[in-house]
């Protein structure tokens, strides 16, 4: 993944530009940083959640290793990021998936999506049993 560092560098914003109560997001973290701080941020989470994340987080990396296109790396960092940062705040307990991500989803993606809501319904009824 090449990064430039002007594409890193924190925006100048306004205040109170009336986006409501959402943050104002922070200056993205280089790569390796970023996936060290989401490795650290799944050492919370059940064993088990932990295990498959970290694979998650590995692989995804791994897939974007030599991506060149700037909007592309940024989208990426940012998503990450984001993510980092309701781990550690644990927002993310009950939280929908925003509709705006799933209509820019792919069909890939949307069948991973199923097939993970699938294996956490069959491990919960497994639980049950």
């Amino acid at each position: 993944m090449r990064i430039h560092p002007r594409s890193l560098m924190a925006t100048a914003t306004s205040a109170g530009t009336g986006r409501g109560f959402r943050p104002e997001p922070m200056a993205l973290l280089p790569p390796i940083p970023l996936y060290r701080r989401l490795l650290r941020a799944h050492r919370k989470l059940p064993m088990e959640m932990r295990l498959l994340g970290d694979e998650y987080i590995k692989s995804e990396f791994r897939a974007h290793r030599n991506v060149e296109n700037p909007v592309h790396i940024i989208g990426f960092l940012t998503e990450w990021q984001m993510y980092a940062q309701k781990l550690e705040g644990e927002s993310w307990i009950g939280e929908k998936i925003d509709p705006g991500k799933v209509d820019k989803m792919s069909d890939q993606q949307i069948g991973q999506m199923y097939e993970l809501m699938q294996a956490i319904r069959n491990r919960d009824s497994e639980e049950e049993q």
